[in-house]
């Protein structure tokens, strides 16, 4: 009973405490360097504090940090677009933590800088000096504008294409630059088309083959000496699938369209093998996978193929999410 009394008078003691300090916020008080290192930082605090298994982390960082950042064009004039940014690093054991607000500071140094896949190199240096790491990664997510002339009206719109800048500079210092590119395509289904045709030449039946939109995320690392636009990649695919899904569209060229698809109808094997022929005869490109997905308007299902080069080391042909492609 005593003990119990002693608990509820020392906890009263501090609630009494707690309520005699202030709860102004003071807009006046400055931070004197002294009283900045007086600061607690448990991040950089030794290993004896760290809490769980004391083993290497492979990724911490953090995620989804947006600014406008600068790019240059393929015609070498810049743009500004929206970019939502991932960086991280590796931590060994015996470390507690990384500073995280050090990612973003560090990247907003280069904030004014106009973005290329080769400028990703000299961010990830900032963050293995600044951050005392082996391995840093970096990601810029933006959409990507290209003008996109109708098939047969002449009209003009822009085309939003999903891109990402990727950049890896290893524990050997071998720095990896890679591209991530969604195109969205019309793919008709061969087999419905040939059965279409059947019904109207055997039964004189007015048939329609199915087709649908579909996506292919196509993920490149260039050659340490190479350059490629987002504008090449946007040519490469259209020169393999050839239906690429239309801004302006008139009544000619909905028709238009429509022989298109007639022209190159497409499985979705097709269409990662497509790709394949035409990754794979750019001397620029180094490595390469392909990622194709068909919202299939016949089944409840969709229709999915992976493609990739196969070099050692290169991309595995691992895909997260297939859901992430269907639009």
């Amino acid at each position: 009973m005593a003990n119990s009394d002693k608990n509820c008078t020392d906890n009263f003691q501090k609630c009494t405490e707690k309520d005699h300090l202030s709860r102004d916020y003071d807009h006046s008080f400055i931070v004197s360097k002294e009283y900045r290192d007086s600061l607690p930082d448990m991040q950089n605090a030794s290993g004896r504090h760290i809490t769980g298994s004391n083993v290497p982390i492979l990724k911490v960082g953090i995620s989804n940090f947006k600014l406008p950042l600068k790019y240059i064009v393929q015609n070498s004039d810049t743009i500004e677009l929206e970019t939502s940014v991932t960086g991280n690093v590796s931590l060994q054991a015996g470390q507690k933590g990384i500073n995280m607000s050090r990612i973003m500071r560090v990247f907003y140094n280069f904030q004014d800088r106009i973005f290329t896949l080769d400028l990703l190199k000299e961010v990830l240096e900032s963050y293995k000096k600044t951050l005392n790491t082996h391995r840093a990664e970096i990601r810029l997510d933006f959409n990507y504008p290209i003008m996109q002339t109708s098939l047969r009206s002449d009209l003009s719109g822009w085309q939003y294409y999903k891109v990402t800048y990727e950049g890896i500079l290893d524990e050997q210092d071998v720095f990896h630059k890679r591209m991530h590119f969604d195109f969205v395509y019309s793919s008709a289904c061969p087999c419905s088309s040939d059965l279409s045709e059947h019904a109207r030449q055997v039964r004189q039946i007015y048939s329609i083959p199915h087709s649908q939109r579909s996506t292919a995320r196509i993920s490149i690392e260039l050659d340490p000496a190479a350059h490629l636009f987002v504008e090449d990649l946007q040519e490469i695919a259209l020169a393999a699938l050839k239906t690429e899904t239309q801004v302006m569209v008139k009544r000619e060229d909905e028709q238009a369209f429509a022989e298109l698809n007639g022209a190159y109808p497409k499985f979705v094997e097709d269409a990662a093998r497509l790709l394949f022929a035409q990754l794979n005869k750019d001397e620029r490109i180094r490595d390469f996978q392909v990622a194709c997905a068909h919202l299939e308007s016949l089944h409840s299902h969709d229709a999915i193929a992976v493609i990739h080069k196969g070099i050692s080391g290169g991309f595995s042909g691992h895909v997260d999410d297939f859901g992430a492609l269907i639009r």
